[in-house]
């Protein structure tokens, strides 16, 4: 018996070790998820600006004409 109660603590800690790291790890994963939606979003942005610029210059340049 003396074993087995000297093992709760051991297990407890391995337990907390091991929840500690799945916290960690799903913060990391959570973060580089924000990181791609920010750059996929800023992505779109500049394709938009860039296409409205076009347009912008298309118009100008028909108005000279």
């Amino acid at each position: 018996m003396r074993k087995a109660e000297q093992l709760i603590p051991l297990k407890r800690e391995l337990l907390d070790i091991s929840m500690s790291m799945k916290v960690t790890e799903h913060e990391t994963r959570k973060k580089n998820a924000a990181v791609r939606y920010l750059r996929a979003r800023r992505g779109i942005e500049i394709r938009n600006e860039t296409k409205r610029l076009e347009q912008d210059i298309a118009d100008y340049d028909d108005s000279w004409h």
